[in-house]
């Protein structure tokens, strides 16, 4: 149990390092010099309770996040991606416009092309459990440099108190925001996802590992509320929105000061926080689309290869434009950070409500123009400083997750989760589901629902000499009916001109009982997995008053007609079978090769 613990809490250096710098670097510096330290708790206390929050619930024994995170990974791929383009464009545009140019007022570009290089570096060279001690390291060095800071800022400037509360209607109507936003926030985020579904598969506590964490997380963001309360007020920043902004105050006092060992540990520290960001950022999001990659099923992954689909370049890409866009336009990071409570927020509900048990309907499009719509009307509040605008936006994306709670939690959700499970398999002991196939229905083959259903009426010539029907007879009635299927998806196939075949990987087959001579027999035959190199076709055989007679799978796999090279699922078979592809298939074929024969 002590082993449990300790393997648990060493996950937690990397949780409130990499939730910091997107969400709290900076920001935790502006609240507490312009709102004073109530106005750094009501920021602060949210963004902990939000980290600690995400922990205990994905961290209760009923729930498995990996199980959770392969049901609703492809549906919400569009949030984790939002996410993470606007963490990491809030790291590049924060670096830029409160750090660099304030401290040494030179072009940063070179500087951030390096930080970014090295993150991805990072992230790319190491698995997520190397990285959690390598955070480990960065939180000592971080810490160690922010209080070298402190020294240089304390020491040489009598700053003015920190107010205790300093509110005017804009921070009031900023509150409503901050607490949906922050409280929301983790479940946007893949970098969390990931280190949920890892610390539980390393047997570890979920709970312990982010109590811990966001305990540290808001030491981390004091830590800074400290630096900005040592630097005092020495500089604000007018964007073109005209409200100034007081983020880059201990930059702009440590260059006034002139002081190189605590302007550069100041560096060093913010540099940190920002590299701890980026690094985990390009691990979780390339683990992301690795998986999602692995199980689409869209047409265009059999022409681009999966190493470039699922590149996390293409998000740090998207976050560099979003940041030069947002620098070269003078604006300030509150616009990167409002999408979190307007844009993201009846996405992020949605899943945190089915992440506990609800199994409504989720709507993204309906969720995102409610979310695009609210951030039009909390920034045209926090423009012309009407509160109840700020206040209302978050609300009016909330509604964005009323689908989903078109039923109750965990009850109707384990409800609902088995009667997923039975439609995905095709129920075969239900009587609804079969009742298709009684005697009166039609003859021959043909579609029916989700299968391709065979029938066939074994004779005397299909028995053995004990007078059973032969055992072999029935992968026989099964490999017809995969011809079949075949040829009704595929009508126009030449075995002479074709630049593939389609081969047999494995079969199998658990046999129930037997058949009798003319006891009519009906197979059924679906896809019920796939990835991208090989199909698995699920089948069931059934008499004609609907006992199972057995049920099996077989794998396929396509090769090159010359050389028999493994390929990848041909187009012409995507074409052809992409009506029938499983929608929610709850299994996805191993992407192993064959053994050699």
């Amino acid at each position: 149990m002590k082993g449990k613990v300790v393997r648990s809490l060493l996950w937690s250096p990397t949780i409130a390092l990499s939730w910091l710098w997107g969400l709290g670097f900076f920001y935790a510096i502006h609240v507490t010099l312009t709102n004073g330290w109530l106005g750094f708790v009501c920021f602060a206390a949210p963004n902990a309770i939000g980290l600690f929050t995400f922990g205990w619930v994905l961290g209760s024994p009923k729930r498995d996040p990996a199980a959770i995170m392969k049901n609703v990974a492809s549906r919400y791929s569009t949030l984790f991606l939002l996410c993470q383009i606007f963490a990491v464009a809030i790291t590049m545009f924060g670096f830029v416009a409160y750090l660099w140019r304030p401290l040494f007022g030179t072009n940063p570009a070179a500087m951030l092309g390096v930080l970014v290089l090295v993150g991805c570096v990072v992230g790319h060279a190491v698995s997520l459990r190397t990285l959690r001690i390598l955070h480990l390291v960065y939180l000592v060095l971080g810490v160690a440099a922010a209080a070298l800071a402190w020294i240089g800022l304390h020491s040489s400037i009598q700053a003015p108190p920190i107010s205790f509360a300093s509110f005017d209607g804009r921070f009031f109507g900023l509150l409503t925001p901050i607490v949906i936003g922050f409280l929301l926030g983790p479940w946007t985020d893949i970098q969390h996802w990931a280190r949920a579904v890892e610390i539980r598969r390393a047997g570890g506590s979920i709970r312990a590992a982010y109590g811990l964490g966001a305990v540290l997380f808001l030491g981390l963001l004091t830590l800074n509320a400290i630096l900005a309360a040592a630097a005092g007020p020495a500089g604000l920043a007018i964007p073109a929105d005209g409200i100034p902004g007081a983020q880059p105050a201990v930059a702009v006092a440590l260059a006034h000061l002139g002081n190189g060992v605590a302007s550069y540990a100041f560096l060093v520290w913010a540099t940190i926080a920002a590299v701890s960001t980026i690094d985990s950022c390009y691990n979780a999001t390339r683990w992301h689309l690795t998986a999602l990659t692995a199980r689409s099923v869209s047409p265009l992954l059999a022409f681009i290869p999966a190493g470039l689909v699922s590149s996390p370049h293409w998000i740090m890409l998207a976050a560099a434009m979003t940041a030069v866009a947002m620098f070269a336009i003078n604006t300030s990071m509150i616009y990167l950070m409002a999408p979190f409570a307007t844009l993201l927020a009846g996405s992020a509900a949605s899943l945190a409500l089915e992440a506990i048990g609800f199994r409504g309907r989720y709507d993204a499009v309906f969720a995102y123009m409610l979310g695009l719509a609210a951030s039009l009307v909390m920034l045209h509040g926090y423009v012309e400083s009407i509160p109840a605008f700020e206040t209302i936006a978050p609300l009016i994306a909330l509604i964005g997750a009323l689908p989903m709670l078109a039923q109750g939690g965990d009850r109707a959700g384990k409800k609902s989760s088995e009667r997923d499970v039975l439609d995905a398999v095709g129920a075969p002991t239900s009587r609804p589901a079969l009742e298709f196939f009684s005697a009166s229905g039609p003859a021959g083959h043909g579609f029916e629902r989700d299968w391709f259903v065979y029938r066939v009426t074994p004779t005397y010539d299909d028995t053995n000499s004990v007078g059973n029907i032969y055992f072999a007879n029935y992968m026989r009635w099964v490999g017809k009916a995969r011809e079949l299927f075949f040829n009704a998806c595929m009508p126009r196939f030449e075995l002479k001109t074709t630049s593939y075949f389609v081969l047999t990987r494995s079969f199998t087959h658990d046999f129930r009982r037997e058949a009798r001579e003319f006891e009519p027999v009906v197979v059924r035959i679906k896809i019920a997995a796939h990835n991208r190199k090989f199909v698995t076709l699920a089948h069931e055989i059934f008499t004609d008053n609907m006992d199972l007679l057995g049920s099996g799978e077989q794998t396929l796999m396509f090769v090159d007609s010359s050389d028999f090279r493994l390929l990848d699922i041909p187009r012409a078979i995507i074409e052809g079978f992409l009506p029938h592809w499983p929608k929610n298939s709850p299994h996805v074929a191993t992407s192993r090769e064959p053994a050699p024969a």
